[in-house]
C-alpha cells in the first residue's frame, strides 16, 4: 500500500539522518570538530519533518482511532509525551549548534552528552512507531483514512533531501550508506 510505503520510506530517511549524526557525535568523542553547519542543515530537516508530519499524524491518530479504539489511549498519550521530550531535546541541540555557530562558548562535552540524549531519545520514539503506531495503523485505518494520512505525508521532505544531497554530497553518501531500520 502506498500510504504504508511512504511511511516506511521517511522512518528510514529519518533513522539514516539520525545515523549521520551518530557519526557526528563519534566525531566529538574523539575530541574532533564536526561540521556544525552539517548538523544545522540535518536539524532544521528534523525540525521541519516533525512540525509537518509528527504532529499532524498525532492528530490523526488522537481523533481518529481513540474514537473507534479505546484501547489505542496508552500509546496515544505515551507517544505523545515522549514526542514532547523529543522536542524540547531536539529544541535545545537547535540552540546549542546556533551558539556554537555563532562561536559562542559552548562546552562540546556538554553538547556532545546533548546530542547522545536526543539520538537516543529519537530512535527509541522511531522503534515506538514501527513496533507499535505502524501495526496499529495499518490494522485499524480505512482506506479513506489511509489516503488521509499520505496527503498528511510532507511534499517537500524528498525535496529537501535533494537540497541536502546537492549542497552536502558528504553527507548524502554517508546518509545513503546508513543502516536501515527495517534490514
Amino acid at each position: 500500500m502506498a500510504t504504508f510505503n511512504q511511511l516506511r520510506r521517511d522512518h528510514v530517511n529519518m533513522a539514516r539522518l539520525l545515523h549521520v549524526l551518530l557519526l557526528r557525535h563519534t566525531t566529538l568523542e574523539q575530541g574532533e570538530r564536526p561540521d556544525f553547519h552539517l548538523i544545522r542543515e540535518i536539524v532544521d530537516y528534523i525540525l521541519e519533518y516533525m512540525d509537518g508530519f509528527i504532529m499532524p499524524l498525532e492528530r490523526l491518530y488522537s481523533e481518529h482511532l481513540l474514537a473507534k479504539e479505546p484501547d489505542a489511549e496508552a500509546l496515544s498519550r505515551q507517544m505523545a509525551e515522549d514526542y514532547q521530550a523529543l522536542r524540547k531535546r531536539l529544541d535545545l541541540l537547535s540552540k546549542n549548534v546556533d551558539m556554537i555557530l555563532m562561536d559562542a562558548v559552548v562546552p562540546m562535552d556538554r553538547f556532545a552528552a546533548d546530542l547522545k540524549a536526543y539520538l537516543d531519545a529519537h530512535r527509541a520514539y522511531l522503534q515506538v512507531e514501527r513496533d507499535q503506531l505502524f501495526p496499529f495503523l495499518r490494522k485499524h485505518l480505512t482506506d479513506a483514512e489511509q489516503k488521509d494520512l499520505l496527503k498528511m505525508l510532507p511534499g517537500g521532505a524528498q525535496a529537501n533531501l535533494s537540497r541536502l544531497r546537492e549542497d552536502h554530497p558528504e553527507l548524502y553518501a554517508e546518509f545513503k550508506a546508513a543502516p536501515s531500520p527495517f534490514a
